[in-house]
């Protein structure tokens, strides 16, 4: 790959909600800035090979973008149609704003996009995904595994979505604060989604995505300094850090997974932890639980064991069950079997993966049967382990993943030979 294909790929990666946002902010039109912000990508490979990468990569894009746009309304034709073109032009060439990597005008762009994508005339399936596309530039395949859906879906969810918002007029800023609490559960989820997306990739050659771990903890700060008091912003805020605080320890000098019990605990980010701590206090004396301060207060058990072995899993899975009653979905109730079957034995988790309502859920989650697994071999069942890791493992699309699977199903095989 050459080093004009990289950097591409890199500003795109970590600057393409940004550079839409910018564009989108000046016209209001979200699929335009899309195309035109493609557009500017497929002429950087082209100049960048041809003249060298810019010192500014991200102001490169976003200035051709912007030209590309004013490009595009230029050609409108209608009177209709011709005025807040116009206006939008003159916004475009008049007021640029802030381009990346300078200071922008508060609140920042990104967050523009988010409450935009999470309005309630939006249907509530539509917002999470066109968010996670517009704003965080996921790919429509990662947000399809994100939801443990098909693609098809995805994509038709998000093209009714930017079409309600063009259809509705809505506006493209950040709602007034009377308004917040109606979007703040929409918004929530995406950001979590998009930590979920960094902290464990669902695809490709890196298990970690710490750009995209850092983008979700930004808006979560962003969020705690509007909204200092509502306790599930802290709670989200904390279950983040807390979780980012082991990023180091989750992939070996070798590039293998390690499992949370196999970690060096001496590499956890402490300064993470301690703020992750104090925020998860600060919500809990607000006294309004909610599933992000109960996942918070999780992974603190977590973050405060010294050992694996003191790990209190018998009130991880107590806590688990509490967040059932709030978010009753496949994978909370995966989690709990995973504390139930470290606290009371393999066959108790075993017990509860086997409901059918589950299992045929998460069917398709290879985390599900890489449980089994590991619960299978826990109580002596080699077969039926090696068959559900082979069942993780044909499911998983992350590398290191994959990796970490074949050679467990290796050391399964060995052992039974033995």
């Amino acid at each position: 790959m050459s080093e004009a294909t990289e950097a591409v790929n890199a500003v795109v990666r970590d600057e393409w909600s940004r550079i839409v946002g910018a564009v989108v902010r000046a016209t209001g039109q979200v699929q335009l800035a899309e195309d035109v912000a493609q557009d500017a990508v497929a002429a950087a490979l082209v100049a960048w090979e041809r003249d060298g990468v810019p010192d500014r990569p991200a102001a490169w894009l976003t200035a051709v973008a912007r030209r590309r746009a004013i490009d595009r309304l230029r050609k409108v034709k209608t009177h209709l149609d011709k005025a807040p073109a116009l206006q939008a032009m003159a916004r475009l060439g008049q007021a640029p704003g802030p381009l990346p990597g300078e200071t922008p005008d508060y609140p920042d762009d990104r967050l523009r996009l988010l409450f935009t994508c999470c309005h309630p005339a939006l249907a509530a399936e539509s917002r999470v995904p066109l968010t996670l596309r517009v704003v965080c530039g996921l790919h429509i395949d990662e947000i399809a595994r994100a939801f443990l859906t098909k693609r098809p879906a995805v994509q038709q969810r998000i093209v009714r979505a930017k079409k309600k918002i063009a259809a509705a007029g809505i506006p493209w800023r950040v709602p007034d604060p009377e308004d917040w609490p109606e979007r703040l559960p929409s918004v929530l989820a995406t950001i979590y989604l998009v930590f979920n997306e960094g902290y464990a990739a669902s695809s490709g050659a890196e298990h970690v995505r710490g750009k995209l771990c850092g983008e979700a903890i930004w808006l979560g700060r962003t969020l705690a300094s509007i909204l200092p008091e509502e306790p599930e912003v802290l709670g989200l805020l904390a279950l983040m850090l807390l979780h980012d605080s082991r990023r180091a320890a989750r992939v070996g000098a070798d590039g293998a997974l390690v499992l949370l019990d196999d970690q060096d605990r001496s590499t956890w980010d402490r300064d993470a932890i301690t703020e992750g701590l104090a925020l998860l206090n600060r919500a809990l004396v607000l006294r309004r639980p909610g599933p992000y301060q109960i996942q918070a207060a999780i992974a603190a058990l977590h973050a405060q064991a010294a050992t694996p072995e003191d790990t209190d899993w018998a009130q991880i899975a107590a806590l688990y069950g509490g967040l059932l009653q709030h978010h009753p979905t496949p994978v909370v109730a995966l989690n709990r079997a995973v504390a139930v079957a470290m606290s009371q034995g393999a066959e108790a988790g075993l017990a509860l993966l086997d409901d059918e309502a589950l299992s045929a859920a998460l069917a398709g989650y290879p985390l599900y049967h890489a449980a089994r697994a590991d619960f299978y071999r826990r109580a002596g069942q080699r077969s039926e382990a090696r068959h559900a890791l082979e069942c993780a493992l044909a499911l998983t699309m992350n590398e290191i993943e994959r990796d970490f699977l074949r050679r467990r199903l290796e050391q399964l095989k060995d052992r039974g030979s033995s």
